[in-house]
């Protein structure tokens, strides 16, 4: 069974009428959500960490940060837009005792509330709204009359129109002129989490890696390496988001599409789907969320290594030359 893609037109916005919104984080989402909101009518509250880094960036925006006990009792509407992996420890440190009686809780992803990292009180609103796209797409659609595709779910709803607010939060940071999904906290942390280890953020760069040092190691130049394994995914990216999987096929010479079906299973392998079934496993029974949290609490020593390898791939140095003359013509 599909589920419905709903629209500006299904959403009431009068579950938003005379509620204030406190935005917990001016981060990716924080910030173009604010600002969507607050074009939208709604009454916004920036909530921030004493002396953060991003204060100086939403008073130039035209709001006036808090403390963020201050914003989420202010609130009738709180969002934790804060890192997934801090959110545990700043609800029960900070904002569990600060939250109005009866307020909405919202996120962006599910993890808190799925993994049960946070129990807020029963006579709280537990709400999802969850854009399909970084912030910065979200403003920019915004700000042109559009949108991006956006979830909403609910865990908890002591009010009986928790839906009627996600639904209509959706609505005014703009995602409802793209459409929106209903889904669930768990549905939508588990696929999230599984696709960013298992198909986007952690397969597809490492492709690229691969491709460009077996060119290079080949003979052939690393700029024509860089062109060929790298700048050429936002051409598939764009077709395949354009014309699906099979119309990307048709777009592309004979030669292309000869050379795709000779590749196909040679790479994604049984032992590499395999190994997809595995990532999930990690995702469902919570222990990738365990490494998550351990690694934030001990100050991201995986991550620091992480970065530092990506950074220093041969990779890099050249897609800085490339950009530059890119970004010269």
């Amino acid at each position: 069974m599909t589920n419905p893609i709903l629209s500006d037109a299904d959403i009431d916005l009068a579950a938003m009428h005379g509620k204030a919104v406190a935005i917990i984080g001016y981060g990716n989402q924080g910030r173009a959500q604010a600002l969507n909101l607050r074009d939208s009518g709604i009454t916004v509250h920036i909530g921030l960490r004493p002396g953060s880094s991003r204060e100086a960036l939403a008073r130039d925006d035209g709001f006036d940060p808090q403390p963020m006990a201050d914003a989420a009792a202010a609130g009738d509407i709180v969002m934790l837009l804060v890192p997934d992996e801090v959110q545990a420890d700043l609800w029960n440190g900070t904002l569990a005792a600060a939250v109005r009686k009866g307020a909405t809780i919202g996120f962006a992803h599910g993890l808190t509330i799925h993994y049960k990292l946070i129990a807020p009180a029963p006579d709280l609103d537990i709400i999802l709204v969850a854009p399909k796209g970084p912030g910065k797409a979200l403003r920019a659609e915004y700000a042109t009359g559009r949108g991006i595709l956006g979830l909403i779910a609910v865990a908890q709803d002591a009010s009986g129109t928790a839906r009627a607010t996600a639904l209509a939060y959706a609505g005014a940071i703009g995602c409802g002129r793209a459409g929106i999904l209903e889904s669930s906290f768990q549905q939508e942390t588990e696929a999230d989490l599984f696709n960013e280890q298992g198909v986007l953020w952690g397969v597809i760069p490492e492709l690229i890696e691969a491709g460009f040092d077996t060119l290079v190691e080949a003979g052939f130049a690393p700029e024509i390496a860089y062109f060929e394994c790298l700048t050429e995914v936002k051409l598939l990216g764009d077709l395949v988001y354009e014309r699906g999987i099979a119309g990307m096929r048709e777009a592309i010479s004979n030669t292309a599409e000869f050379g795709a079906a000779q590749g196909s299973g040679r790479i994604v392998t049984e032992a590499a789907r395999a190994e997809m079934k595995r990532i999930l496993g990690e995702v469902q029974d919570g222990s990738f969320v365990r490494k998550l949290v351990a690694d934030a609490r001990k100050g991201y020593p995986t991550l620091t290594a992480s970065r530092a390898r990506a950074a220093a791939h041969p990779i890099e140095a050249v897609g800085q030359r490339m950009r530059a003359i890119r970004d010269k013509s």
